[in-house]
């Protein structure tokens, strides 16, 4: 008998797109690659998979609930892994609306259907079958210098209008596993990096304009700290939390790598000086330049990820060196996947965000 189906959501985003070529790698089992391709989403990221039948692309929404009804019950996938979202803070400052749709709105659709599709299961169908749901740390807010890591049980408080629509699918998903027993599982995972990012967050932008000798942007005195987690890494932990989790359970998801932002530039700047040198007298670092910082920065994110270690047996392997290195290699490897990236959409997104913000 075939082995039936995950259904993964946004699959075609940076993490998304990662964990469908990992699954498919290791496990060798079937996807549904379920996208709506926004500016993120790039069917580029899954080159690699264009003659593999084990991957099925769909381009379209979440919150299609007609569409998603049709995908789960024609291929009866064993779960659902929902990494759909619109993500990034500064969007969701300059506009909002598309993250409630999503995030919140696109969510509650799903989870719908899910569980529509899943009280139609029986026996070890139904009894094995999960929906993951991928969340984020900035759910609880901001962290002082001297405070503890943010661990399953910190009150939530989100601080931007994106933060505030995950919390808002996140307590959807708690509701539905609470109110109809529906297996859903949720993790949130500090900041994520690594190949196929979209050049809006800070690694990939630092590397991008460093590499065209272009500003290299630091919101604030750079000193906003932030934990690091390799993507590979969290794939991983996902693929533990979908196997050995405990349904109604939430798991974060940390790499144990506190860094202020000036000093993962700085770190960038050391490698690219090392790997593509600019000459004997110049050097990348000198590219920095502060900008005016943006409205409700939160000055310190750091993941307590005992619980996952200590239940289900998962810690990242890789330090912030070597998955960092790792990265900026795969950047400089990878020239024509960040030419093709940097499109009109991402232009308009650098002018809104980086144009007359003036310095701080």
């Amino acid at each position: 008998m075939t082995e039936k189906p995950i259904l993964v959501t946004g699959g075609a985003g940076f993490i998304g797109s990662n964990f469908v070529l990992s699954w498919i790698g290791r496990k060798g089992s079937p996807v549904l690659n379920l996208d709506k391709l926004t500016y993120a989403g790039n069917l580029g990221n899954l080159a690699g998979l264009k003659n593999n039948p084990g991957h099925l692309f769909i381009k379209g929404d979440i919150g299609d609930r007609a569409l998603v009804r049709e995908l789960l019950d024609r291929h009866r996938p064993r779960a659902v892994v929902n990494f759909a979202a619109e993500s990034h803070v500064d969007r969701s400052i300059h506009g909002p609306e598309d993250f409630i749709q999503t995030n919140v709105n696109g969510t509650f659709h799903l989870l719908q259907e899910s569980r529509a599709y899943w009280e139609k299961l029986a026996g070890n169908e139904k009894n094995t079958f999960r929906f993951l749901h991928i969340s984020t740390d900035e759910v609880y807010g901001s962290l002082g210098p001297g405070d503890a890591p943010f661990t399953e049980s910190t009150p939530y408080a989100p601080n931007s209008p994106y933060s505030a629509s995950k919390a808002a699918s996140d307590h959807l998903v708690r509701a539905f596993h609470h109110t109809y027993g529906f297996p859903a599982l949720t993790s949130n995972c500090s900041n994520n990096y690594g190949p196929y990012q979209f050049p809006e967050k800070l690694i990939p932008l630092v590397i991008m304009n460093a590499l065209n000798r272009k500003p290299l942007p630091v919101y604030g005195d750079g000193l906003n700290v932030r934990d690091w987690l390799y993507v590979e890494d969290h794939c991983e932990a996902l693929r533990t939390v979908l196997a050995k989790g405990k349904p109604g359970e939430v798991y974060n998801i940390g790499g144990r790598n506190e860094r202020k932002n000036m000093d993962v530039v700085r770190a960038i700047c050391s490698l690219l000086d090392e790997l593509r040198p600019l000459s004997s007298t110049d050097n990348y670092a000198s590219l920095i330049t502060f900008i005016k910082d943006r409205p409700g920065h939160d000055r310190r994110y750091a993941i307590d990820a005992r619980k996952i270690e200590r239940e289900l047996g998962w810690k990242p392997a890789e330090s912030f060196e070597t998955g960092i290195r790792k990265t900026v290699q795969w950047y400089l490897d990878n020239m024509n996947w960040v030419a093709n990236v940097a499109s009109g959409e991402y232009q308009k997104w650098l002018d809104t965000n980086y144009t007359n913000r003036g310095t701080a």
